[in-house]
This record gives structure tokens, sequence and C-alpha cells, in this order.
């Protein structure tokens, strides 16, 4: 550390860095934006004329051996994450990766033999555990509501949801020369929406009810919209119903219902561009009361890098989503796509590959 802000460099100046991660670079209280990276170098200029980093390039590899740059958020494509992430970690940074971990399991497994042996801090961008309001559920969850008895949780991305993101979001620069992957992401819905929607409603799934050992999964696909229902078995014993759905002819849809033995969660979750924490109403049976955490910081972005930051500088536990959770993730989103395929129950000790 040569300051008392983590000096972050930032790969990737698409929508995901202008829409969060610049931006909390900029307003976190132990951040500094050091550092843009971007194969295009009309969009690195046109983000670095707003945002004036103290370096740019357009080099991922001239990146980084900057030794002042502390730690790297990886912001491309999901099929980009796991070399940039072995090449942060091997030239002596820290890693924010940008959720879903990777794209395969193995490659998961390869990248998780090399944070061990860097002694490095990689944390996956599950932004949703900052959140305060479903924080302060997990907590009730962890702390005070005994057994659970069952979950229940659905993300449903509505048919509207670009026309509200274009409204709150800043104006997004693009460019014809960014680096994009060998194939078409876009063009196997099933997998794009799993590892893009999907694995925010796994995490939550396994922020609240531990670890998940298997899976049964259907799915259905019409008038261009796709759902997924899948039953999961929790290590804990208990079961919970997952509903992701994709162009939901509705407003933006998700939330979640958790059971225990000594009270209750009900949560509803907004679109995340409008940084607003999810309203999240608490019964405990021991005092018979409600309870509404007001949970007026919604910008889980920031609150994510500084908690990034935290377990760096001052060696605080990581409160974000580790490479185990990453890892587990991937295995859940794996098991259900082949659960669909087989109509199977699937255990996740068993899937290989990707979806």
């Amino acid at each position: 550390m040569k300051s008392d802000k983590l000096r972050i460099g930032i790969l990737g100046c698409g929508p995901i860095s202008q829409a969060a991660h610049i931006e909390s670079c900029r307003k976190g209280r132990n951040v500094e934006l050091y550092a843009l990276c971007d194969a295009a170098e009309d969009l690195l200029y046109r983000v670095a004329e707003i945002h004036r980093p103290k370096f740019t390039y357009t080099n991922y590899g001239e990146m980084l051996p900057n030794n002042d740059i502390d730690a790297v958020i990886i912001g491309v494509s999901d099929f980009f994450h796991v070399s940039a992430a072995m090449k942060a970690l091997k030239a002596g940074k820290h890693v924010l990766v940008e959720k879903p971990l990777g794209v395969t399991i193995e490659e998961c497994l390869e990248l998780e033999k090399v944070v061990k042996d860097s002694g490095l801090i990689l944390q996956v961008g599950n932004m949703k555990r900052f959140d305060e309001g479903i924080s302060t559920a997990r907590d009730f969850v962890k702390n005070e509501m005994g057994e659970m008895l069952a979950l229940k949780a659905w993300y449903g991305d509505n048919h509207a949801r670009y026309t509200l993101t274009d409204n709150v979001m800043p104006i997004i620069e693009r460019s014809d020369q960014s680096l994009k992957p060998a194939r078409d992401v876009k063009g196997n819905k099933k997998q794009y929406y799993m590892l893009g929607h999907g694995s925010h409603l796994v995490d939550t799934a396994r922020f609240f009810g531990g670890n998940i050992l298997s899976v049964q999964a259907y799915h259905t696909e019409k008038f261009g919209a796709h759902n997924w229902l899948a039953t999961v078995e929790f290590e804990n014993g208990s079961y919970g119903q997952l509903d992701l759905s994709i162009g939901v002819r509705m407003d933006w849809h998700e939330g979640f219902q958790i059971y225990g033995e000594y009270g209750s969660v009900v949560g509803k979750t907004f679109n995340p561009w409008l940084f607003k924490s999810s309203e999240v109403d608490i019964f405990s049976a021991k005092d018979g009361q409600f309870r509404r955490p007001l949970a007026s910081d919604g910008h889980f972005y920031r609150r994510q890098l500084e908690g990034f930051a935290d377990t760096i500088i001052d060696r605080k536990p990581m409160t974000g989503a580790s490479i185990e959770d990453g890892i587990a993730n991937m295995r859940a989103m794996v098991a259900i796509a082949h659960s669909v395929e087989s109509g199977e129950r699937v255990k996740l000790s068993d899937v290989r590959g990707g979806l």
C-alpha cells in the first residue's frame, strides 16, 4: 500500500464500469480511481476526459506493471473474467471481478489455485450482498431466526427495464472498437440470462440459506420470455424455490421470503440502477414485532468497493463473495442447466463444464 486509499485500476470502460465502478472509485471513502484501461482508444479517451484518472492504458499488460496500482476491477465480458483475474493476481494485484466468476467450473477452479498461491484478495462482484436491506435480513436469519424452514426467491427482469435504465443511468459512451469475445454471447439467451441474472438469484439464495447440495429445475420459453423454476436442496436440510424470469410483463419483480423457527423475512428488491435498498420486513416471534430498516444508503456498488478496500487495508473479514462463493454459484447455475436438459435432480458435486 502506497497511500491510505486503495489505488484502483479498472479494466474495461464499458457500461458496467461507467454506470457503477468508476463512480464508486470516485465516491468511495477509502479508494482512488488511479487508472483506466480499454482496448478501444476512442472510448478510453472519452471516459478519461470525464473522470480524469492519473493513468490510461490501451494495453492491459502495460497497466499491470504499474506498482502504484494496488487492485484491479475487472469489468469486461464474462468470457474474459478468469484470464484477466489470473494476470492481475500474478502481477501482485488484488482483484474485484464482476459476477459471474467465469463461464466454466474448471476455469474457476484453476483461478482458485492462483488466488491461494498469491495470498491476495479476490472478491466476486455480487453487489447485492451490500444492499443494506438484504444484509440486515441476513443478520436476522443467521443470528435470531433459528432453523430455516424454507426459502423462496425470485428475480424478474421486466420487459420495460431499458426504458428505466436509460432514464436513470448516465449517458453511456460506446465504441465500435471495443474488444468482444469471438462468439456471440447474446446469441445463446439461456446461457446469457443465467450468467447475467441467474448469478444474482443463486448468490442471494446461498447468502441466506447456505450451501446448495442439489437442484431440480425446469425451463419455459414463450413469446421471447424465459422462465426457470428450480427446487434447491440446502445443506441445512431445508428446501428453497427459485424463480428466474426474464422479460416479465410487469414492473421489475425481485424479492425473497424466508420462514424460520423464531421469525420470518419478506423482502422486495428494486431495479439496481435506482440505487434503492431492498424493503425488508422482519418479524420476530420472540417479541411479536415487525421491523423494517430504513437502509438509506443504497449505493451497493460503492459499498461493495469500500468493503473490498477494508479487507485489504484494515484486514477486516471479507463481507463480499469469495472465490469459493463464485465457484459454488457457478456449480449451481451449471446444475440448473443440466437438470433442465436431463429432467432429473442434479447434485452440485457431480457437475462439470459450463452452461
